[in-house]
């Protein structure tokens, strides 16, 4: 099927009754098990806009699952969260599910309807590269040189929304991305489509490369929302790409740093 024919109907799949009773049964255990902070929603802007986030915790990330339990907590379920998701998400017996509780495949067209549409979209620029940035990197915003996100949100014309989390490296202890791994493997990585291996350390099975896979610890975790970014008023009608990115991430850098000069040790917070 033509991607303008699958653009709209993906959206409109989004089912706020479903994604209610799900954030009801989800929210719980995050703020006890997790003792999730979602800060600064306020900053949200009322029409379409791009929600920029550091990517953590491995193979189970909880960063959209604490950002939407709290979003929809203060703001209602009258407009959509959206999540531009990897195709493997999207595929299988649960594609559907996740399609109904807002999240979207990742391309050009989808991110550019649900924008244009008056939606907010969270996108994580750094990919697996981010989710599995090795637990002493924990706290830095590297999205492996990936700018995308920018010419998404100039195309539609909405601000980007800088927003940071910390504590999901600390759910388990990441040795390495294993870049050195994919190489090697050579075909076998290529047909995953992956550059990456990533080797961890957890519980209850100890050393994993993404599998078996380890249960997430306690960690706390916390978000922050940072104030929108209107592009063309700070940058010009005609921006630098690369000058906007590194904007971006030091704004981000520096919130982070703020939030991890609040912790006081790993996984307790």
């Amino acid at each position: 099927m033509a991607a303008t024919e699958t653009k709209p109907s993906e959206l409109a799949k989004w089912d706020p009754g479903l994604t209610e009773r799900v954030m009801g049964l989800t929210r719980p255990f995050l703020k006890r098990y997790f003792r999730s902070q979602v800060r600064g929603l306020d900053n949200i802007p009322g029409g379409g806009a791009l929600l920029v986030s550091n990517h953590s915790g491995g193979l189970f990330p909880m960063d959209v699952p604490i950002l939407a339990a709290d979003f929809y907590g203060q703001h209602g379920y009258h407009r959509p969260l959206y999540t531009l998701s990897h195709d493997m998400l999207m595929t299988g017996p649960t594609g559907d599910f996740f399609r109904r509780i807002g999240f979207i495949s990742a391309n050009r067209e989808n991110a550019d309807e649900a924008l244009r549409s008056g939606g907010l979209v969270v996108v994580f620029p750094g990919g697996d590269y981010d989710v599995y940035r090795p637990t002493l990197s924990e706290n830095v915003i590297d999205f492996g040189g990936r700018t995308g996100y920018v010419k998404a949100a100039l195309n539609a014309g909405v601000p980007i929304v800088p927003t940071v989390g910390i504590g999901g490296q600390q759910t388990q202890i990441f040795l390495s991305r294993g870049t050195w791994l994919a190489k090697r493997l050579g075909p076998i990585a290529r047909l995953a489509r992956t550059k990456i291996v990533p080797i961890s350390f957890g519980f209850p099975f100890g050393l994993s490369l993404v599998v078996p896979p380890n249960i997430p610890l306690p960690a706390k975790i916390v978000m922050q929302v940072l104030p929108p970014i209107d592009i063309e008023a700070e940058f010009g009608q005609d921006p630098d790409i690369d000058e906007v990115d590194a904007h971006v991430r030091r704004v981000m850098q520096r919130a982070l740093d703020e939030l991890a000069a609040e912790r006081r040790l790993p996984v307790l917070g």
